[in-house]
């Protein structure tokens, strides 16, 4: 049998699967606490350890995720809000970071300073269509020069004055990679070659910089950021599908959303987006969250006049109680309830938001009436019985109150397994038991 071993450090959990690449079939699978504390290579060796013992396998090549130590934080500058900067907004959050901060036209002094306090990991320079406007994108990356600059840089604006720009921010001693434009022209996005660029960087400054682990080994293993996984394995899939899918992954201190839709008419015409349409995309909501974010479900379902009369109170003093205590485990039935109660609230405020468009930056939303699949992650779902989380997604799909058309004929599934991220792992190097990993265990 050739293996492979697919990991993922999160920030509370390690999870390894062992897969069969030539079955497409995950054959063994473990998970350890992620041991920020100390070194995360122990939980790491941990989990793969046990991973593949239960598998029966020896040595087998490792392709390994991390989200650990916040994941990846990403400050945008563009030149212009709704255009350039939106634009840069998008590939950011498809490229798996969390972005921190947005900026838009001419920095300032005051701008620096708001910069340096986003402590990003990373910053996106973008600005200006190619053959446009160059004045702004050239102002902002020589006033990174002149502040000696030194968190790295992506560099995907205006290709007319990037060459020089790059060299500009080289001899200042500023970490600079260059991408092709993320707006090449109004109304088209092209997020692939940032998308790398920002996931090289990542590999290359990020994951050594957050002094996880000692040594190199855990620099050398990481391929990629946990969210960037899932995307690519969410694209691998929607791709295998031929049609429209969403995923949502309800966490510890985030709910993230991530879309597939099939280009069509909707990509041109008098409502074309003038900062384009993602087609593959993915929002982050930081206030949802099933612990350190408990509280911000409960509010922001309030405001969604999601709640039943009465429910307010009690809900807000068990998110709190969650919150305090991150690592608080539900005993009993009724507090299992309240997890998931807080579960499809989550979901169900995430999807709607991600709908309409306000966390996409696009005015007329996102269309996800032809959705064949709904897949919900995260570890609230996948330890719970399959009725009780298909209740979770059920609450999604009959959400008829949102304000954003649902999918006339999607099937939930729970990925169980954490195939996602699996599959986006491998589907570099091995696309075809990517896809056959999603078949099996997803798409079945």
């Amino acid at each position: 049998m050739r293996a492979v071993v697919c990991a993922d450090v999160g920030s509370t959990y390690t999870k390894a699967a062992v897969v069969d690449l030539d079955g497409g079939r995950l054959v063994g699978a473990a998970s350890a606490p992620t041991t920020v504390g100390t070194d995360v290579l122990h939980g790491l060796d941990a989990a793969v350890g046990a991973a593949t013992a239960s598998a029966g396998v020896g040595d087998v090549p490792w392709y390994v995720c991390s989200s650990a130590g916040g994941g990846l934080r990403l400050a945008v500058i563009g030149y212009e809000p709704l255009v350039t900067a939106q634009a840069g907004r998008r590939v950011g959050l498809s490229a798996g970071a969390n972005v921190v901060h947005v900026a838009a036209g001419r920095l300032g002094a005051a701008d620096l300073s708001a910069l340096r306090a986003a402590r990003p990991d990373v910053v996106l320079l973008v600005g200006g269509t190619d053959g446009g406007d160059a004045d702004t994108l050239t102002h902002n990356a020589t006033r990174l020069a002149r502040a000696r600059w030194r968190v790295p840089v992506v560099l995907a604006g205006n290709v007319d004055v990037r060459d020089d720009l790059h060299a500009l921010l080289v001899a200042a001693g500023v970490p600079v990679t260059a991408a092709d434009n993320v707006l090449p022209r109004i109304g088209v996005l092209a997020p692939a070659p940032a998308r790398a660029a920002i996931r090289e960087v990542f590999l290359r400054h990020v994951i050594g910089g957050k002094r996880l682990s000692r040594g190199t080994r855990f620099a050398r293993l990481v391929r990629a950021a946990t969210p960037d996984a899932v995307l690519t394995g969410v694209e691998v899939l929607a791709d295998s599908l031929g049609g429209d899918l969403a995923v949502v992954d309800v966490g510890g201190a985030t709910t993230d959303v991530y879309s597939v839709l099939t280009p069509d008419e909707r990509d041109s015409g008098p409502g074309q987006e003038v900062a384009g349409t993602l087609w593959r995309a993915r929002t982050v909501e930081g206030d949802l969250g099933m612990r350190w974010s408990a509280p911000g479900v409960v509010r922001a379902a309030a405001e969604e006049r999601l709640l039943d009369a009465g429910e307010e109170g009690p809900l807000a003093a068990a998110a709190a109680v969650r919150a305090a205590d991150p690592s608080f485990l539900a005993g009993g039935d009724a507090e299992r309830a309240v997890d998931r109660r807080i579960a499809a609230l989550a979901a169900t405020v995430a999807l709607r938001r991600h709908a309409r468009g306000a966390a996409t930056g696009e005015r007329a939303g996102r269309d996800l009436r032809e959705v064949r699949l709904l897949v919900g992650s995260g570890g609230v779902l996948r330890h719970a019985e399959p009725g009780h989380a298909a209740a979770v997604l059920d609450a999604v799909l009959t959400d008829h109150a949102g304000g954003w058309p649902l999918p006339r004929a999607a099937r939930p599934v729970v990925d169980v397994d954490y195939v996602l991220a699996a599959a986006g792992l491998l589907a570099a190097d091995h696309p075809g038991a990517a896809a056959a990993v999603l078949r099996h265990h997803l798409a079945g």
